[in-house]
């Protein structure tokens, strides 16, 4: 399937540079979190509008090439600032660096999952998103594994290069299936509507509300972890080199576990129980994994006869399930909305709406710790807050504005989009 090629190089490219951005933040710590976040949350507020006015006048295909070849040039433009790093600083690279990342992830990740709700059923998705999703997963054990064993070798920087490459195949294979798919024109049209849909649509729509808040619970388990997990690398690595491959073995652990869901659980579930189920078992996870924290602390546990930090194995798990089991289950419900609220809400819920909660986190966690709380206090607050998301997680799926699974309006495509 094109589509799981198209994925897999995706997240290929993306997993090669985010061990690059998170050893940055292993080089400050969670006290420097905020200001990256914060710089994060308004470069999208500032584009996110301009995103919307692109889908709004350009066909998908123009937006595509545009957004994606934008984001190689730039993956080539950042090697001689990370060969600097030393004289930029770590902090300055960071924000720059952390903000560049969210933005690629709003017009590349995001792009990628509106374009295939576009051209996919309701009914289809629910079958192959998982399909596709895997051949992500693929990509997403493989670019940290690519990370772990060029780092040594060729330094931070040049990875930036296999990043870009893997980019642009990934753009000559999404021309691809637009190409098969031409033969419906109303997907090749320009979306139109305003450039201000998305955040608009947030007030209006009861499921994408859901969505919001969903993100806001979900991901501040894993903020939570990634803020913890910084002060432990910033204590335990000294170097670029040494951080970035710690991520790197993060990313790949994380996304083994990921593609494990997608082989056994995920799929079934939403086949056999729909995305319910599938949105409900991850937050059901994730206050378990908090109250586990509660208890435990900083203690290790032993993996494979291997002493592992209870921190590494909330990050890894609680990851893991939200790439393997919640990404698909959430997309599979946005073929089940009008395309503009697939491309302008969908985006603005996972770009603006998620660093803002990342900022909110990020903040909460820096305050406690000012104010003495302990490890345990902090984890026990948040598996209070995380359980909310199980009760949010039913109301997503079965929003009253969702169209019925089937129905004609709910997708534009023809049978050609079955076979990408």
């Amino acid at each position: 399937m094109v589509s799981a090629f198209a994925f897999f190089f995706v997240l290929t490219s993306y997993y090669i540079m985010r061990p690059v951005r998170d050893q940055l933040s292993g080089a400050v710590g969670s006290s420097q979190l905020p200001l990256f976040y914060a710089g994060t949350l308004i470069a999208m507020l500032i584009l996110t509008p301009v995103f919307g006015a692109l889908v709004a006048r350009f066909p998908r295909r123009r937006l595509l090439v545009w957004s994606y070849s934008f984001f190689i040039v730039d993956l080539l433009l950042f090697i001689p600032a990370f060969l600097a790093q030393d004289r930029i600083g770590t902090r300055t690279l960071g924000v720059i660096f952390f903000m560049w990342v969210s933005v690629f992830n709003l017009f590349v990740v995001s792009l990628f999952w509106s374009f295939m709700a576009d051209v996919f059923s309701s009914q289809r998705a629910r079958e192959v998103f998982p399909l596709i999703a895997l051949g992500g997963m693929a990509g997403a054990i493989f670019g940290p594994f690519v990370t772990s064993m060029l780092v040594g070798l060729l330094g931070v920087a040049p990875l930036l290069l296999v990043s870009a490459v893997m980019l642009g195949v990934s753009l000559m294979l999404l021309l691809r299936i637009s190409s098969k798919c031409s033969s419906d024109g109303a997907t090749e049209q320009p979306i139109g509507g305003s450039l201000w849909a998305g955040m608009r649509e947030l007030w209006s729509r009861p499921f994408l509300r859901y969505m919001a808040v969903l993100m806001l619970l979900g991901d501040g388990v894993g903020t939570l972890a990634y803020a913890l997990v910084a002060d432990f690398a910033k204590s335990h690595f000294t170097n670029a080199v040494a951080r970035t491959a710690f991520y790197g073995h993060i990313d790949l652990a994380t996304n083994l576990l990921g593609a494990l869901f997608q082989l056994t659980l995920t799929r079934w579930l939403l086949v056999r129980r729909g995305a319910a189920w599938a949105l409900m078992l991850p937050m059901i996870i994730n206050v378990a994994l908090l109250l586990m924290i509660t208890i435990g602390g900083h203690a290790e546990v032993s993996l494979l006869g291997y002493a592992v930090p209870l921190l590494a194995v909330m990050i890894v798990t609680t990851r893991a399930f939200a790439y393997g089991m919640t990404k698909p289950a959430v997309d599979a419900l946005y073929t089940r909305v009008p395309r503009e609220t697939r491309y302008k809400g969908k985006n603005f819920v996972e770009t603006a709406v998620w660093r803002f909660g990342d900022l909110i986190v990020t903040s909460g966690v820096s305050g406690l710790d000012k104010l003495g709380a302990a490890l345990g206090s902090v984890a026990l607050i948040g598996a209070g807050i995380a359980s909310l998301g199980i009760w949010v997680a039913r109301k997503a799926a079965y929003s009253p504005d969702l169209m019925p699974e089937g129905s004609a309006s709910a997708t534009t495509t023809k049978p050609a989009a079955e076979q990408v």
